[in-house]
């Protein structure tokens, strides 16, 4: 088996994996100014995607331009997903060299698409592939392929611990080749039910203290799971940004999620957002708790919530997830003031962090390699690749970080 990795090498974004030169496993990109998207061109035969993440999805519609007409392979919430993100995409960068696609091209993406569930061993491009549960967001998995001499395991983003959203993935299929994510690697979580209490207290302090509370959260798995936090907790909230239309949809297949009516009962204790820039300004002029996109506060109505509450101190901005160097919210993290429409604004308002990752840890993903000791592992998915590598190496895993653009032989 022939691999080559034309991006997620040493970096959390762009994934993308060529099997056989000729079965491409994600495409996406890696969120920035400039964004950035995998390397070399492609032309494959079919495509299998883990999930609805952008830096696993983003430019998909792009394989789709000319004559091509690769297959593309899903689950049914990766293929809504995609196809929600690719038409934000377009909305937000449509035109310019910021989005690698053009609104043809995504209408093509339901002309070549093919839906799978878990555990249903389908072909694409003279592979077995088979999805096995990821525990990530709904619709994640992990991609199975085998080309008759070898099983290869595509972990993609997965979380062993359990969510309100998804349960943890408990699959461990035979393979003679993994590819594992290591956005954690160096990182030990802490207890989720912890953190949820941790949480809770903050925002009931704050609303205690007449203070509003901006969570911002990624529109695909962390806002589902902030709501139905905040309903286990009677917390009232908002909820504003394409975190709605998601939430809806992800409604539609109660398959993929850990608890449909738990989910439901979230969604009708939360206030839903017209999107009217006059009913966030009465919002924020009220005692509330507000999740929205973005969650790395790069667009979306973050953008008028946090300058509306940023000059007060009592006022808080709780982010909730992973904040790629460069973005507004690790600056924000890092220095108390970040840059929102195009200005600098310092923030009075009280800035804290909750680690409600989506992810394995350290720990979740050196257990869930136990299963693959005899196995040849690729690190990729992470900022350190080579160092949890190293680590693998030294307790007798055969291990590698593969350099962006590398081919290797298996």
């Amino acid at each position: 088996m022939e691999i080559r990795f034309l991006g997620g090498t040493g970096e959390v974004g762009r994934s993308a994996i060529l099997v056989n030169d000729s079965l491409l496993l994600d495409y996406g990109m890696l969120t920035g100014n400039p964004p950035q998207f995998p390397v070399d061109s492609v032309d494959p035969d079919a495509v299998v995607v883990s999930h609805g993440h952008l830096d696993h999805v983003g430019a998909i519609p792009s394989l789709l331009s000319g004559d091509a007409r690769p297959p593309i392979h899903w689950t049914p919430p990766t293929e809504e997903l995609t196809r929600t993100l690719a038409r934000d995409t377009l909305k937000l960068h449509g035109g310019t060299y910021d989005c690698p696609f053009t609104e043809t091209e995504l209408e093509r993406v339901t002309q070549v698409s093919e839906r799978h569930g878990y555990r249903e061993p389908f072909e694409a491009a003279g592979h077995e592939v088979t999805f096995f549960n990821a525990g990530h967001i709904p619709g994640s998995a992990h991609v199975l392929v085998d080309d008759g001499e070898t099983r290869l395991l595509y972990t993609a983003d997965f979380h062993t611990g359990e969510q309100r959203l998804v349960a943890g993935t408990t699959a461990r299929p035979d393979a003679d080749v993994v590819i594992c994510e290591s956005t954690y690697a160096d990182v030990e979580h802490d207890d989720r039910a912890t953190v949820e209490e941790r949480f809770v207290e903050s925002v009931e302090t704050t609303l205690w203290e007449g203070g509003s509370v901006v969570v911002p959260a990624f529109a695909i798995g962390r806002t589902q799971e902030l709501l139905l936090v905040c309903a286990a907790h009677d917390i009232p909230c908002y909820v504003d940004g394409m975190g709605k239309r998601v939430t809806r949809m992800l409604r539609q297949y109660p398959a993929f999620v850990r608890d449909p009516d738990a989910l439901r009962r979230a969604t009708s204790h939360a206030r839903f957002v017209t999107g009217r820039d006059g009913q966030r300004k009465r919002i924020v002029d009220q005692t509330a708790v507000v999740v929205t996109t973005s969650g790395m506060l790069s667009g979306g109505p973050a953008m008028t919530y946090i300058p509306a509450i940023r000059q007060h101190p009592t006022n808080k901005i709780t982010m909730t997830g992973y904040q790629v160097e460069g973005t507004p919210g690790r600056e924000l993290l890092e220095t108390g003031r970040a840059e929102i429409d195009g200005r600098i604004m310092p923030v009075s308002a009280q800035v804290e962090q909750y680690d409600f990752s989506a992810h394995a840890d350290h720990d979740g993903l050196r257990s869930f390699l136990e299963s693959y000791t005899d196995a040849t592992v690729f690190v990729n998915h992470g900022d350190d690749c080579a160092g949890f590598a190293e680590g693998l190496r030294a307790d007798g895993i055969d291990a590698a970080a593969p350099e962006l653009g590398e081919t290797l032989e298996v």
